[in-house]
């Protein structure tokens, strides 16, 4: 599974007597990214928005439009489906940079 820091984590089930595994995680040199849920809306549609370093965002856009938005915590943002909005990237802007989410967001 990738995470939204870029990176990649996985798990292996375990042999031997014990039977445990391990857990990984493959740095793959991928840029951070938000990732929403759900994928797809109406206007109004309440959306988390998960990331990485999202304490002090200042702004929340779907397809370029602006929405209103409270950071929960530095992984979790609420954002409301803004009217005028196309189907597209939600974009999140942090006090390091921007944020592209991984996958459209699309308008029902």
């Amino acid at each position: 599974m990738q995470g939204t820091d870029g990176n990649i984590y996985g798990a292996n089930e375990g042999f031997g007597s014990n039977g445990e595994g391990t857990v990984f995680q493959l740095l793959t040199g991928l840029g951070p990214f938000v990732k929403t849920n759900p994928l797809n809306g109406t206007v109004g549609t309440q959306v988390i928005i998960f990331g990485t370093g999202l304490t002090g965002t200042t702004g929340v856009s779907f397809n370029g439009t602006a929405a209103t938005f409270s950071v929960v915590s530095s992984t979790e943002i609420l954002a409301g489906v803004p009217a005028g909005t196309t189907t597209g990237f939600v974009t999140v802007t942090t006090p390091t940079g921007t944020l592209k989410s991984n996958l459209i967001f699309r308008i029902d």
